[in-house]
C-alpha cells in the first residue's frame, strides 16, 4: 500500500476541507490526473495524482478538514523510498519570501470557579465554564448558572465550526489582535474636484500608489520576533472583498505607474475570480499594503485590521455630502473618510500622518 499525504500548499496553512473527489475506491489513475478539490484559508485548489495506479482507500470525505502530512488517499502496490507528498505552490515574490502562518492560539490555566460536580454538569450538557457568569458568592459558579447557559444553547442552536477562508480570517485575527502595536488616524478627503466618471475604486488605488510614495515606511513587512523591518520597492495592494463565503483579499502587483485603464481591468478580473473561487493562491499572498473599501456597504470611519508581517492598511469610508468651508464660506461638498490603521512597532505617528496627506492629497486632485 502507498500512501499519500496531504501535501504542503504552499499557505503556510496547516489543513484544507476536502471539496470534491474527482476519483473513487478502485479507479485507475495516472500521474498529474486530478484527486481531489480541497479548499484553503485562500482558494479552492485542485491536487493532483503524485503516481500511475490503483485508488484502494480515500481517507477523508467531503467536508472533512484534512492536516497537511495526513494520509489522504492510499494507493495499491509498495511505497517506493522516493515517494513524498509534492508542494503545491509557493510564496515567492520577486526575491522576497515570507511565510504567512498564523501564531498558536494559546488559553491562560482557567480562572472559574465550580466544584467537581459542577464542572461535571457542565461536561455533561455540552457547557464552556468560561461562557458562564457565576452567580455564586466569591465569583463560584452554581448548577442553577450552568443550567441556564444550557437552556440559552440550547435556544440558539448548535454551533456551526468555522471553515475555509472564515476559518482563515479567524486565526489571522488572533494574530494581528496578540501581536500588532495598532494605532489609527482619520481625515476627510473632499473630492468635489472630482469629474462625474471618476471611478472611487481605482482613485483610491492610486492613492495608497501615492501615499507608498511619499512615505516608504507604510509599505513594509515587519518581523517582530527579529524587531527587523523591511522597506519594499513595489507596491503590492492586497484589496478586501467581501464574499458570502468569507473575506478574500487578491493583490494588484505593481499599482505604482498602471494607467487607470490596467488597473479597472485587473481589478475587475480578480474580483471575477474570487466570486468563481478560482483564484491561485500565489494571487492572494506577498502583498506590503491593505485597501478596505467598507464604505460600499456602510461606515464612515474604522480601524481596519493590520495583518502581519505588514504594517499598514487604509479603508474607506462611505462618500457623503457634507458640509465645508471654502474661503470662509460653508459650502456643500462631496466628502470620502478615510482611515489608516497602521503598526507602531514599524511606523512612526509622523510617518503614517505623512502617509495619510499625501493620501488625501491625491484624492483631492482633479485628476
Amino acid at each position: 500500500m502507498k500512501v499519500f499525504e496531504l501535501p504542503d500548499l504552499g499557505e503556510g496553512l496547516t489543513e484544507a476541507e476536502i471539496v470534491e473527489w474527482h476519483v473513487a475506491i478502485g479507479d485507475e489513475v495516472s500521474v498529474d490526473q486530478n484527486l481531489v478539490s480541497v479548499e484553503t484559508a485562500k482558494a479552492i485548489v485542485d491536487i493532483p495524482a503524485p503516481w500511475t495506479g490503483k485508488i484502494t482507500r480515500l481517507c477523508a470525505a467531503v467536508g472533512d478538514i484534512a492536516e497537511v502530512g495526513k494520509p489522504l488517499v492510499e494507493f495499491e502496490g509498495e511505497p517506493d523510498s522516493k515517494d513524498a507528498g509534492s508542494v503545491i505552490g509557493g510564496v515567492e515574490v520577486g526575491d522576497e519570501h515570507i511565510e504567512e502562518t498564523a501564531a498558536p492560539v494559546s488559553r491562560a490555566a482557567s480562572s472559574v470557579k465550580a466544584v467537581p460536580a459542577i464542572r461535571a454538569l457542565a461536561r455533561r450538557l455540552g457547557v464552556d465554564l468560561n461562557m458562564v457568569k457565576a452567580s455564586g458568592e466569591d465569583g463560584v459558579i452554581l448548577k442553577a448558572d450552568v443550567e441556564r447557559a444550557a437552556r440559552f444553547l440550547a435556544e440558539a442552536g448548535a454551533a456551526e465550526p468555522l471553515r475555509g477562508t472564515r476559518r482563515a480570517m479567524a486565526a489571522n485575527m488572533v494574530l494581528a489582535n496578540a501581536e500588532v502595536a495598532a494605532a489609527t488616524i482619520m481625515e476627510d478627503a473632499d473630492i468635489h474636484a472630482w469629474g462625474a466618471d471618476a471611478d472611487p475604486s481605482i482613485r483610491l488605488i492610486r492613492a495608497v500608489a501615492a501615499g507608498c510614495a511619499a512615505e516608504p515606511a507604510l509599505n513594509a513587512w515587519y518581523d517582530g520576533r527579529a524587531q527587523a523591518r523591511r522597506l519594499l520597492k513595489k507596491v503590492d495592494l492586497a484589496v478586501a472583498v467581501d464574499t458570502e463565503e468569507g473575506l478574500f483579499v487578491p493583490v494588484l502587483r505593481d499599482i505604482a505607474g498602471r494607467s487607470a485603464q490596467d488597473l479597472r481591468s485587473a481589478l475587475d478580473a480578480i474580483r471575477r475570480d474570487v466570486e468563481a473561487r478560482s483564484i491561485p493562491p500565489e494571487e492572494m499572498r506577498g502583498y506590503s499594503i491593505t485597501l478596505s473599501n467598507y464604505g460600499t456597504i456602510a461606515g464612515r470611519y474604522a480601524a481596519p485590521v493590520v495583518v502581519p508581517p505588514t504594517v499598514a492598511i487604509v479603508g474607506a469610508g462611505r462618500i457623503r455630502d457634507d458640509v465645508v468651508a471654502v474661503n470662509g464660506a460653508p459650502v456643500v461638498h462631496r466628502v470620502l473618510p478615510i482611515s489608516l490603521t497602521f503598526d507602531h512597532r514599524a511606523a512612526t505617528g509622523g510617518e503614517a500622518g505623512r502617509f495619510l496627506n499625501a493620501v488625501i492629497r491625491d484624492l483631492q486632485s482633479a485628476e
